[in-house]
């Protein structure tokens, strides 16, 4: 990846400082349109669960093709939780709060511990000195040749898109969320938030496995979380992990200049979009997080300089999984 230093521009056309201030009208979120977004997401997924679930019990195989979109609207509830997180979805915090912890639940996400991770990743986005929390460990091209050998293998099997895509999320979603790693000296909120999170997802999946049973539990819901991990995982890998991000350290690191140009515009086809929240429309999530995401289209719609900046297709994408250092 080329690391660029961009020099401190002088309009709002170029300069992300004064971009903060254009942008601070979208922030305001439509109360009514927020809980639409929660319901035609929350009721898709619990019907597409429910298909699967029965196809499996009734033996009409096909109906299995039904945890593809049940999948797809967990991410999305992912989504809406990370808007609660920033405190956009709502706009009052005890709303965004008390909806993001049951989704929580649904995403095995602990909603305070993620929360707190999550705001010290806008908080040092890009800036070489405070890589750790809440972000893909990436080397400089300088520490990766002082690893020892199996400290460089041990990097690239890191790297390694089986291990990125697929045994990573699994190991995130499935376990490394259980406990507050990271955070295990940091009060008592992340210890709360994580077991809360997990006595409430075995209450849960103790209701649905006495519904319908051990096995078609986990043949129908193991399969959903693994996909939407994997789908999550490669979203926020291809945010911040592309050719022309913005990397730097020191005193030469500012916010606006990191936000902008170290977080890419993965410009989907809508049907996608719609199911990601538009989260690809990150550069402006990052410069201005308390916009609500279904407003980010009115920025570009309303800015359309915006739409070049750290612009990624979906075939560029595919191209960014090369890039380690």
């Amino acid at each position: 990846m080329d690391a660029h230093v961009y020099p401190p521009a002088l309009d709002v056309e170029d300069d992300p400082r004064a971009w903060l201030k254009t942008l601070a009208k979208y922030r305001q979120p439509r109360i009514r349109r927020s809980a639409f977004e929660l319901v035609v997401t929350l009721a898709p997924f619990a019907l597409f669960w429910a298909i699967a679930c029965y196809s499996l019990l009734s033996e009409f195989w096909p109906g299995l093709i039904a945890i593809l979109p049940a999948s797809a609207f967990l991410l999305r509830l992912f989504m809406i939780q990370h808007d609660c997180g920033h405190g956009s979805f709502f706009a009052r915090r005890k709303f965004d709060d008390w909806t993001g912890r049951p989704l929580g639940v649904l995403t095995l996400t602990p909603y305070d511990y993620w929360k707190r991770a999550h705001a010290a990743h806008h908080a040092s986005a890009g800036n070489l000195d405070e890589r750790g929390v809440g972000d893909i460990t990436t080397l400089t091209v300088a520490e990766y040749r002082a690893l020892s050998p199996w400290g460089r293998l041990g990097y690239r099997l890191y790297r390694h898109p089986l291990v990125m895509f697929g045994i990573g999320p699994a190991y995130l979603f499935l376990f490394k969320q259980r406990l507050p790693f990271g955070m295990m000296r940091s009060g008592a909120l992340p210890w709360i938030s994580t077991m809360a999170t997990n006595a409430a997802v075995l209450l849960l999946g103790g209701l649905l496995i006495w519904a319908v049973g051990l096995v078609p539990f986990l043949l129908i819901h193991l399969p959903i979380v693994l996909l939407t991990g994997a789908a999550g995982v490669w979203l926020f890998y291809v945010q911040h992990q592309f050719e022309e991000t913005h990397w730097s350290a020191g005193e030469e690191w500012e916010f606006p200049q990191a936000a902008l140009h170290g977080a890419s515009h993965y410009d989907l086809p809508p049907v996608l979009r719609w199911l990601t929240g538009n989260i690809g429309i990150h550069h402006v999530h990052h410069l201005s997080s308390r916009i609500p995401y279904y407003r980010l289209p009115e920025v570009l719609r309303d800015h359309p300089q915006l739409a070049g900046i750290g612009r990624i297709t979906l075939m560029d994408s595919l191209r960014c999984v090369k890039l380690v250092l």
